[in-house]
């Protein structure tokens, strides 16, 4: 097996991008409120802030700032993963592979993350975040995307609810 590298830092701001196994599948948003339980109950036991967030049918990306003194996020997702799996009808196709292991073959069984280094860093993470649903084509506002730490940015003053229109007006809006 592969010895993957990942950076851990302690208390550290990361960027995640978490996928379905099948692409096809809408999953996470048909059972949306499945996945909010299995980080509620996550963050119960292994506290962590979601400083972003956005969830699409088939994959979500994250920023999530680990407590000081701890660079455990692996477990995190994988406890995530797991309490959202256990929540839905077994009826997924699985490989021999998984049947072996255990695993529904719901999730793909690697993540994406990044961790963010400074402010900019964090801002352009947080856009991407906001900007995915539109990119990706299912909305053609960031506002209209349900399910979306944008709503909490714009309640907190932080983000101006017509942001993320076309590319001009978010230059415009960043002064870039």
């Amino acid at each position: 097996m592969p010895n993957y590298r990942r950076s851990h830092v302690e208390g550290g701001c990361y960027f995640f991008t978490v996928v379905l196994a099948n692409r096809n599948n809408s999953l996470l948003t048909y059972y949306i409120n499945n996945l909010r339980q299995a980080f509620r109950d996550v963050m119960k036991v292994h506290p962590f802030k979601i400083d972003a967030a956005v969830v699409l049918p088939n994959h979500l990306h994250c920023i999530l700032t680990l407590p000081v003194g701890d660079d455990n996020y692996s477990m995190r997702w994988r406890q995530i993963k797991s309490a959202f799996s256990r929540q839905l009808p077994s009826i997924e196709y699985r490989t021999n592979s998984r049947i072996k292991k255990g695993e529904r073959g719901i999730w793909q069984r690697r993540f994406w993350e990044h961790v963010l280094c400074d402010e900019r860093d964090y801002r352009q993470h947080v856009d991407y975040i906001h900007y995915n649903p539109v990119k990706h084509g299912y909305v053609k506002r960031v506002v209209d995307w349900e399910y979306s730490s944008f709503h909490r940015a714009v309640a907190q003053g932080i983000s101006l609810s017509n942001w993320g229109g076309s590319d001009k007006e978010m230059d415009l809006e960043y002064g870039e």
